[in-house]
Parts: structure tokens; sequence; C-alpha cells
């Protein structure tokens, strides 16, 4: 990587210069004041981490202060309320908002995939009306592209959409986050038959319509989120509510997954960065045999290792922004961080928790729920074995490629 210079473009925002495969990650003063604004937030948060998963909601007073800040999809245009930022600066903020708790960075990386979904595929009114409800932070609108019967196949949805009184009568179940929270949801139905991946539609579904319940999941961990069921028996949505091509979402609108996978990386680094730092000071001030823990080898050293594999993660992570930033392919690197930095963090995660002792299996301390919530998410948007595919066929189609 090169050092970082202060470049512009002409909407005077920090352009990363290329040289060959240089890169840079500097900061304008615009996008460093929203990180600090996240740190800001995250500081705040962290005491209600626990609170929160109790009660299996974030409070909407908090989505709404993170819109006012302008921390949810700050990339998109400032036509829809976000801040024309660049996708690092995001990926930065979620990494801070990460820090106080995984599950209120969730908010922002939710409202950059469907905010971008909604950007490129819906129509005028729709995207008019849905974005800026979202970067506002007036409500959320969710992602419904995982069911309950087919997991990481979601290339053959159950799910069903057919045409009725001018417009798409919808029937099936749907698994996501924020489900018993949101106000709407990106859909995706088969409307035509089909091989894997082919004619199916997606829609934004306004989730008070006739005919959609919701069921909320006992997960074991990421609770605040509300990650449940929705069943829409028959419910009918206007034709103007789908979004793209008819028949083409599966190219179409996945292609914003490549974005949330890199943010995935930097959540999940944020709530492992923290862990860390809480860790590091527990065996500075903690003693053993009149010296500090953190004087023995057999603790530090593992310590040392996860600050060298977090540091690693994260970099990739950013490259995968910078290469979005630039227009650049970023899928097999997007693969990459959804799988590794959430394994990476993970582990990071219960290496903390064993160098704390028997205090770090206390239930009254946040690693254990941070060790649940990371691990969701190396289950959802993408197991590691899908995303070692994806990386796998890259490679071989580049090999293949004369």
């Amino acid at each position: 990587m090169t050092a970082p210079t202060r470049t512009a473009d002409r909407a005077g925002h920090a352009r990363p210069s290329r040289t060959g495969d240089a890169m840079d990650f500097a900061l304008d003063e615009a996008m460093q004041h929203d990180i600090d604004s996240a740190a800001e937030i995250a500081t705040r948060i962290a005491p209600g981490m626990a609170e929160r998963q109790r009660a299996g909601r974030i409070d909407p007073d908090l989505v709404r202060e993170m819109g006012r800040k302008g921390l949810i999809a700050p990339e998109l245009p400032r036509a829809f309320g976000g801040r024309d930022g660049r996708s690092l600066a995001t990926g930065m903020i979620a990494e801070q908002i990460a820090r106080g708790d995984l599950n209120v960075a969730y908010v922002q990386i939710i409202g950059s995939l469907v905010g971008q979904v909604l950007a490129r595929n819906a129509p005028e009114e729709i995207a008019a009306r849905w974005i800026p409800h979202l970067t506002s932070g007036a409500g959320i609108v969710a992602i419904g592209l995982s069911e309950p019967g087919n997991g990481s196949d979601a290339g053959s949805p159950s799910m069903t959409a057919h045409r009725e009184r001018g417009g798409w009568v919808l029937r099936g179940t749907k698994s996501m986050s924020f489900a018993m929270h949101c106000d709407a949801a990106v859909v995706f139905a088969r409307t035509a038959d089909g091989s894997r991946g082919r004619g199916l539609s997606a829609f934004l579904v306004e989730l008070d319509r006739e005919g959609i319940t919701r069921r909320r999941l006992p997960d074991m961990g990421t609770t605040a989120v509300g990650r449940g069921l929705i069943d829409v028996d028959g419910t009918w949505v206007p034709e103007g509510h789908l979004l793209g091509t008819e028949g083409c979402a599966f190219t179409q609108v996945m292609q914003g997954f490549d974005f949330s996978r890199a943010l995935i990386g930097m959540q999940v680094l944020g709530a492992a960065q923290a862990t860390l730092e809480e860790t590091w000071e527990y065996t500075s001030t903690r003693t053993a045999f009149d010296r500090p823990l953190s004087s023995f080898q057999g603790l530090a050293f593992p310590l040392a290792e996860a600050e060298t594999q977090v540091a690693a993660a994260r970099l990739l992570c950013q490259k995968t922004l910078w290469l979005k930033d630039n227009d650049l392919p970023h899928t097999k690197e997007a693969a990459m961080c959804k799988w590794w930095a959430p394994k990476t963090a993970y582990d990071v995660i219960h290496q903390c928790l064993l160098s704390h002792g028997q205090y770090g299996y206390l239930t009254d301390r946040p690693i254990e729920q941070r060790l649940r919530d990371v691990l969701g998410l190396q289950i959802g948007d993408g197991t590691a074995q899908i995303m070692k595919l994806v990386i796998a066929r890259h490679c071989v189609d580049r090999e293949a490629a004369p």
C-alpha cells in the first residue's frame, strides 16, 4: 500500500489514488467526523448491550439518532438521505459502532445493503419513499432472501409470486434479521419456472399488509436484531413494487451482497478489537505470582497473535471496500471477508474469554455475548463453505481464461 495522501474528487471526497495495485485509505474531514461520531455512540451504548439482548430489540430512538448523524448508509447519494460517502468509510463506521454493540452496527449494515438494492433497482416512487425512510432511521427495511427450508440454497426459494389484480400475490415464508421490528422487506420469490437462480424476482413488501404474520426465532445470540420468520399468505403488492427486471433478481439484486459481506467483516472485527483491548487491560492489572498476567508469555503471546490476525483481516476488508469505491471487481475478496473475518473474530474472542479465566465465563461481562453474536455471523449472509466455493470458482475461472 502507498502512504496515505489526501486526494479529492470534484465533490470534495477523498479518492484513493491508483498506480497499478497501489491503494490509499486516506480519509477526508467529513469521513473522519462520521467515524468519530460512530465511536462516540459506541462508548455510550456499550453499557446497554446486555439489556438490548434481554429485551430482544434496539431502541428506535437510537436508530433515529444514527440516522440524524448520517451513519446509516452514508455512501448513498444525498438525494436519498445519504452523504455521498465512500464505502470504505461506511465499513469503518460499522467497525466503530460494533465496538459498543455488534447488534446496533447491523442497523447500519442492513441499511447499506437494502439502500443500494433499492437505489439500483426500485422504481422512482418506491426509492424516493423508502430509502430516506431507512437512512433517516425512521424505520428499518429488512432483506428476505433465506427461507427455513433452503438455507444456503438461496437460488431455489419456495416463496412464489404470480400476477393478479394488476399486481402480484406472494406466498411463502422468509427467515430474516429484524423480522420482528422492520416496516418493510425486500423479498425474493419465484415468478417463473427455471433452474437454480433463474426465474426469481424481488419485491418491496410492507409488512403491515394483509396476510403477513411474524414469528420470533429463539436464537442463542444477536437477539436484539429480532430475527424471525415472516409468513406471507396470499399477500398482494402493486406492480410498482417489483424491483429490477422480472425474473432477473438473482443476478441484478444480489450484487449488493458483496458490499454487505465486507461490512460484516468490519462489524465482527470491531467486536473482536474491543474484546482484545479489555483483555489487555485485564491481564495488565491482574497479578499472579506477584507479576502482572501480561508478563507471562503463555498469556501475552496468544493475545499478540490475535492482534495480528485482527489487523490482517481488517486490511482485507478495507481492500475490498476500496475495490468497490474504485468500481473494481471484488466478489472474491468479499467472500474472503465473509468467511475469514467472522472466524477470526470468534477465535479471538474465545481466546480473550480464556485469558480472563473464570471471570471470562461470567454472564455479567460482555465477552460471552460477543462470542454468541459473532458465531451467528459465521452463518448469516453466506456460510464459510459457500464463500469458499465462490472464491474457488473465481480462481478456476481466472486460470481458465485465455
